[in-house]
Formats: structure tokens, C-alpha cells, sequence
């Protein structure tokens, strides 16, 4: 005689914890990410400071945007809050339990707990899986054996996406959708498991123009439906209001500028947060003649990074003696609105 052993979804099991007690769903705690350098393959050759000091905290049901130009860092931070890469220095803590801490059980679990929307969707389909088996795959790695509830969870979640009628999708291969609909797939197969934590990588970058307020609009839907927390990643600011509660500017591996969403936006304070905002294209054709200042030069190297304040060569407020001394602490200039900048020290 056989027994059957018995159905577990990993994604519904959790390690022995204390009770939440208040605390932030996720907690990134001075976190410093440097990927070390090898001259010729040997020997120690400096470090890449990615992510240099970063910490925030997150709430359950909450978005918040990291913005930033390219090379600032954002990749890298997320990576670190998804566990793919280690700080050195530092901790994410994850509903109360430290990243670090976790032993093999205990990451698989929290990888059940945090979904990941990709920015490029083509690259980040199998190409030889059709739909249903990419959206089954997370549920048979995470021990949800029978055949009937996988398919029905897969219905659900496409349902949820508007992949519409579900039956015309679900044996198409990527290759088969549109941009926009791969990207739905997507974000069909972060849900999947029911995360408490979405971490989104620029994921309208690759979309056409149509398209991308309608996938924000999607997520906001399914964020609000769910009370899922989520992290945007994004460099666009002009994309920021749909989707998020409050914005961190991150500049050459440091947040230099938070607040809410319309709080920043409409009273910049960094220097480099007011350039973000000057390089947003301006769709009306009377203003196309508009000379737009913006700081010169590039951010730095993260190798070897300005002594002070990391945007203090390109900034047209930099005071000597001051801004490259020193790095300047966070300035709170309104109740919630941080500034990393020596401009707003008390006299």
C-alpha cells in the first residue's frame, strides 16, 4: 500500500517568527553594495561602491518610486532586496527577519513572498513555454502539485492581468503577444504565488508610449486589490505620479532627496532632483524652443567617487569648502521630506 504525501505550497508557509508589533514589511537598513574589481583576474583592484548607505523602510500595501539616472545604483539596490546579491555591509530585514539570517528554507521562502516584474518582458519569457507553463512553474517549484488548482490559479491571475478571453492566451508561445501583453504575462507570473512584496524594474521602459499608463494603471489595481507593497524602479519621473506613494531620488549610490509623491514634484529641493524634473520633455510644441539648464558633465565613477557630496562637481550651488569636505546628513525641510544637501543646514 502507497500513500500520497501530502500537497504544501511553500509560498503559504512561513519560519517561526515574533509577531509584527508595528513593524515596516521591509526595512533596508544602511545597506552598502560594492562588487570588488581584479586587475587582470589577481589581486585586489578597488571596489564598484553601487550602493553606498542606502536605508528606508516600507510599509505592507505601500509604493514607493527609486528614481535616478542610468548608473546611479537602482539595479543594484534592488538585486540586494531581492537576496541576488550580498552587502558587505548593512541588512534588508523582511517582516522581521534578516536576509542574512535566513538559511535555505527560509530564502526559498521569502523568494515566495517578493515577486519580481522584469523591465525588458521578451527577454524575460522563455521562449519554448506557453503561457500556461510559464505561469505554472512557480506553482510546481513551490510544491503546488495538484493539476486542477494550478490551472485554476493560473485562470485567476490572467483574469486578473485582462489577459481576456484567458483561453485564447493560454497556449500561445511569447513570441505570439504584443509588447504590452508579454508584460502582462509578467506581471501575471510575479502574482502568481500571492506576494506581499513586488519590486518593479522600469517595467514600462521597453513599451510604447500608449501602453505604459495602462500597464501602471494595472498594477495599481492589483497592488490596491491585494495590499501589496511595491518598489518602482524607475528614471522617469514624468511615470511616477501614477504609480507611487512617495518618491526616493537615488544620485551615484545615495538617496539624496524623499518625499511624497506630489510633495516632491512640486517643491524639488536637490539640486540634482530639480534637473531630473528640467529634463522631462515638455509635450507642448509652443514650448519646443525652451532652453532647458541642466548640470553639465556625468555622474561619477563609483570606483573612485568625489570626496563630499557625490553631485557637488556638477552642481551650480557647490559651495567649496563645504560640499567636497564633507557628505552632507539628511536635512528634513518639511515634516517627511529628507534632503541630503548642505543647502538646508541650520545657521
Amino acid at each position: 500500500m502507497t500513500t500520497t504525501a501530502p500537497q504544501t505550497d511553500i509560498a503559504t508557509q512561513s519560519p517561526a517568527a515574533p509577531a509584527d508589533g508595528g513593524q515596516p514589511l521591509l526595512s533596508v537598513q544602511d545597506v552598502h553594495t560594492w562588487f570588488e574589481l581584479r586587475k587582470w583576474g589577481f589581486g585586489h583592484a578597488g571596489y564598484v561602491r553601487a550602493v553606498d548607505g542606502v536605508s528606508f523602510d516600507l510599509e505592507a500595501g505601500h509604493t514607493i518610486a527609486i528614481v535616478g539616472e542610468s548608473g546611479c545604483g537602482k539595479s543594484s539596490l534592488m538585486k540586494t532586496i531581492l537576496g541576488l546579491h550580498r552587502p558587505i555591509k548593512g541588512d534588508v530585514v523582511f517582516q522581521g527577519r534578516s536576509l542574512s539570517g535566513l538559511d535555505r528554507g527560509g530564502r526559498r521562502w521569502y523568494h515566495s513572498q517578493v515577486g519580481y516584474v522584469q523591465q525588458d518582458p521578451f527577454g524575460a519569457l522563455p521562449p519554448f513555454m506557453p503561457v500556461k507553463r510559464i505561469l505554472e512553474e512557480p506553482l510546481i517549484v513551490n510544491g503546488v502539485r495538484e493539476r486542477a488548482e494550478r490551472e485554476r490559479r493560473v485562470r485567476e491571475v490572467m483574469e486578473e492581468v485582462r489577459l481576456l478571453p484567458v483561453g485564447d492566451f493560454l497556449n500561445k508561445f511569447p513570441h505570439q503577444l504584443s509588447g504590452g501583453q508579454q508584460q502582462r504575462v509578467v506581471i501575471a507570473r510575479a502574482m502568481i504565488l500571492r506576494p506581499k512584496l513586488i519590486v518593479a524594474d522600469e517595467p514600462v521602459s521597453m513599451l510604447d508610449a500608449s501602453v505604459r499608463v495602462e500597464i501602471l494603471r494595472l498594477m495599481e489595481a492589483l497592488q490596491e486589490a491585494h495590499r501589496i507593497a511595491v518598489i518602482y524602479i524607475t528614471h522617469d519621473l514624468s511615470t511616477v505620479r501614477y504609480f507611487s506613494q512617495r518618491i526616493f531620488v537615488m544620485y551615484a549610490g545615495n538617496l539624496v532627496e524623499q518625499a511624497e509623491v506630489d510633495e516632491l514634484l512640486s517643491n524639488p529641493q536637490h539640486p540634482y532632483t530639480q534637473a531630473l524634473l528640467a529634463a522631462i520633455p515638455d509635450p507642448e510644441p509652443e514650448n519646443a524652443h525652451i532652453y532647458r539648464d541642466v548640470p553639465p558633465g556625468e555622474p561619477p565613477s563609483l570606483v573612485n567617487p568625489p570626496r563630499g557630496c557625490r553631485f557637488h562637481p556638477r552642481c551650480p550651488h557647490f559651495m567649496p569648502g563645504v560640499c567636497d569636505v564633507e557628505m552632507p546628513p539628511d536635512f528634513e525641510t518639511r515634516p517627511g521630506h529628507k534632503v541630503k544637501c548642505w543647502l538646508y543646514q541650520e545657521e
